[in-house]
């Protein structure tokens, strides 16, 4: 065995190759002009066997091929050590800095090889995870997913807030057309009425909506602001999963995968309206699936454990903030909020509008004044119009033909009996 620059270097062997006839059939065939695909297919041997032979001179009946090199003690310690330091379990940079620093070059393979079981063990440790299971009532998990669904004939990319009881798996899911601030905390308030009390903690992951910045040397999180008022109000502990850790929340993660193949798989549906009913009722049927974790229905498990610990909701009904929008006036005297087009004076085209979405109407303002009101509309594309704003645009109605040619002495009945009867 040979040593070059930390690599000992196995001595060539020798192994059987295909049959002296089928070289010299191969290279007969390709002196005479036939192409590598039909020569393979004529001898019964690979493409690429067949273009090795033809490329290079290699002798009929075995063929030398070198063993794999492998590092020495010495240079295998220094790849490994680099592999869990500098190169920050890398190969390719590991092999980069062995040629900088040891001034010798080897595959990436080799390096592979050498580092193959610190590798393996990075791969577990990024897997494995630890199955957390918090008490009756403590914690609530949440998420948004989004799919596209066929709704009245279109595909329309539906957002859906997915929340789980963490004891009991019980689970609630609604669905919107955005995945705004405003849209979080009233999916969260909906799952509150839905199980018909409060947890103790909120847990979800750095969306936006929920968290603004995060430091990472402190750990300090900074939760956005509407969030953080949304939790005073329900007197409830926002928490948050590390970055790039969705795991943490691993049962709602699991929740919106169950949503999608189970509760959408590759349904449609005639309205939004008719897919809010058909997830109302999906969600009964969940909660009597018998969960594989706990090998108990998630309504057994929260009515025997779970419902009394849950803390009661507020005697009043806690303050919805209404959704502020600015938008643009389209040409067509139209505001678009959430794929619904709501009328605006005609007068205000092209101007900018503050929108102020409640739960059942729509304020569509401009500087002060109130320009319009709508009743509220979730129905995907759908145009909500008040004929007041396009007064003045239509032209006014032109008289009638008939009117028209009486004012001239005649009438069209009188061409017609004319023409009724031949030529009378």
């Amino acid at each position: 065995m040979e040593l070059e620059a930390g690599v000992l270097v196995p001595p060539v062997t020798e192994v059987p190759v295909i049959e002296g006839d089928i070289v010299t059939a191969i290279r007969e065939l390709a002196s005479r002009g036939v192409g590598s695909k039909t020569i393979a297919r004529e001898v019964g041997v690979a493409r690429n066997t067949v273009r090795r032979y033809l490329r290079q001179s290699v002798a009929v009946g075995v063929q030398t091929r070198p063993a794999a090199r492998r590092l020495t003690d010495a240079a295998r310690a220094t790849a490994r050590r680099l592999y869990s330091g500098a190169a920050a379990g890398n190969a390719v940079v590991v092999r980069r800095l062995l040629a900088e620093q040891e001034q010798f070059r080897v595959s990436e393979r080799t390096v592979q090889r050498a580092v193959a079981d610190l590798r393996r063990e990075q791969r577990v440790a990024a897997l494995a995870t630890v199955r957390v299971e918090t008490p009756p009532g403590e914690q609530l998990q949440i998420d948004f997913g989004q799919k596209r669904i066929g709704i009245g004939g279109a595909s329309v990319r539906v957002f859906l807030l997915v929340a789980v009881l963490s004891y009991s798996r019980r689970l609630f899911v609604k669905a919107f057309l955005n995945e705004r601030s405003d849209d979080w905390r009233d999916g969260i308030a909906s799952a509150f009425g839905h199980f018909g009390g409060v947890p103790r903690v909120l847990l979800g992951d750095n969306a936006r909506a929920l968290v603004l910045g995060r430091d990472r040397a402190t750990g300090t999180v900074t939760f956005n602001p509407g969030y953080l008022a949304f939790c005073r109000d329900w007197d409830v502990q926002p928490r948050v999963c590390a970055p790039y850790r969705a795991r943490t929340k691993g049962k709602t993660e699991a929740g919106v995968k169950f949503v999608k193949r189970n509760a959408l798989a590759d349904q449609t549906f005639a309205s939004f309206a008719a897919l809010e009913q058909h997830l109302a009722a999906w969600m009964g049927l969940a909660d009597q699936r018998r969960h594989g974790p706990t090998h108990e229905t998630p309504m057994a498990r929260f009515d025997r454990d779970e419902r009394h610990q849950l803390r009661p909701l507020p005697v009043r009904a806690q303050p919805r903030r209404a959704q502020h929008l600015r938008r643009r006036v389209a040409l067509d005297a139209f505001v678009d909020v959430d794929t619904v087009r709501y009328s605006v004076p005609h007068r205000l085209v092209r101007d900018h509008v503050d929108v102020v979405v409640h739960d059942e109407r729509v304020e569509i303002r401009h500087g002060t004044e109130v320009v319009a009101t709508h009743a509220r509309s979730t129905e995907p594309f759908a145009q909500v119009i008040d004929p007041a704003h396009y007064a003045g645009l239509w032209r006014a109605t032109v008289s009638s033909p008939t009117v028209a040619l009486a004012g001239l002495g005649r009438d069209l009945g009188d061409y017609a009996a004319v023409v009724a009867g031949g030529d009378q």
